[in-house]
């Protein structure tokens, strides 16, 4: 052991205790949101209890009251802020990150183990908006978003459509030629499928992009990197050994964002969702209403839903206000046996 190696121990412990504060802090708005003041006497007695018997020979009991007393503070004053939060799947960095600040930089990311807790975190008003996504020009529909979909009352309210640059990230020094595995959610390893094969690369699924680059970094295993975004070699302390690895340039991802209420902006697209009697011609005279009405389709996707029953999601340009739309969703309820409103829109594009 020299002075570099304990100040490259420093260095990366000082990364974590980073990160670690910005959970706690994540978790202070979010418990702001379930309770009714902001100062809590009992609480900051509890916590200071806790910490007397966590004192060390090397962290004393004054200093760690010191260190809280500052942290309990900074967690008041940003409780005090009126910010709001958008829930995305993934740890720090992953693309629903990316996607959410590229439809509203003001808003307070807030990350999720799943794509059912983004739902049940804006369905109880722990969070203001989610943003989860829902197709992959390369891996298809992503089906347990859309299955959610089906059953939720959330609201549609505004789409992103990102180009993901996929990038191979790896530990601070690593040489490419020692790379043998490669960690990443499935979606990410379909889409970079011939990049995997040429370089003979072991993949490996995990659960999210960016909780694969987080792993990488706190495990520090070698041999191994990640397929991820930019953001996240940034987060994590780790280096882009090659961007834009993915198959298809033009690999976009498309992300809806979710609310309670409907969109307060008038919207140039419209989802909805809808089930068909299992009669022949049923799903033709949904089409030709909207054919009828010079409407142009941008997505129709069928899901399973019970056995022997599917369940369509449909995308069209328009607006709730038109007369030619509202006629034509009259008619499509009618006709349909199970149909659903989920939102009048604008999407953005983002390359």
């Amino acid at each position: 052991m020299n002075l570099k190696d304990v100040r490259d121990a420093i260095d990366f412990i000082d990364a974590g205790i980073v990160k670690l504060l910005g959970e706690r802090m994540e978790h202070a708005l979010l418990a702001r949101r379930l309770k009714t003041e902001i100062e809590d006497g009992g609480r900051e007695n509890e916590i200071f209890g806790s910490i007397d018997s966590k004192a060390t020979a090397v962290l004393g009991g004054s200093f760690l009251h010191r260190v809280f007393k500052e942290i309990i503070n900074e967690s008041k004053t940003i409780q005090g802020k009126a910010s709001s939060l958008i829930a995305f799947q993934g740890a720090h960095g992953a693309y629903g990150e990316v996607a959410a600040m590229t439809w509203n930089e003001t808003l307070v990311p807030i990350p999720c183990r799943g794509f059912a807790q983004v739902f049940d975190r804006v369905e109880s008003g722990v969070c203001d908006y989610g943003i989860v996504p829902v197709e992959n020009t390369l891996g298809g529909v992503v089906g347990e978003v859309n299955n959610l979909l089906i059953g939720t009352g959330l609201k549609v309210i505004g789409a992103v459509e990102l180009r993901v640059r996929h990038c191979l990230l790896a530990l601070r020094g690593a040489d490419h030629r020692d790379i043998r595995t490669v960690y990443s959610h499935p979606q990410a390893i379909a889409q970079c499928r011939q990049f995997i094969a040429r370089n003979k690369l072991d993949a490996v699924s995990f659960h999210d992009t960016a909780g694969a680059a987080k792993m990488l970094s706190e495990e520090r295993r070698k041999g191994c990197a990640t397929i991820s975004s930019r953001l996240c070699a940034s987060l994590y302390g780790l280096d882009i050994l090659k961007e834009g690895i993915e198959d298809l340039e033009q690999n976009m991802t498309r992300f809806l964002v979710l609310a309670r209420e409907a969109a307060a902006e008038a919207g140039d697209k419209c989802s909805i969702v809808f089930t068909t009697a299992h009669k022949a011609g049923t799903l033709f005279r949904v089409l030709e209403a909207f054919a009828g009405k010079d409407i142009n389709l941008t997505r129709i996707e069928s899901i399973p839903n019970r056995p022997g029953d599917y369940v369509f999601f449909l995308d069209f340009m328009g607006s709730d206000n038109d007369p030619r739309v509202i006629k034509a969703l009259d008619h499509v309820e009618k006709i349909t046996s199970e149909f659903k409103m989920m939102g009048c829109y604008k999407e953005r594009n983002a390359q």
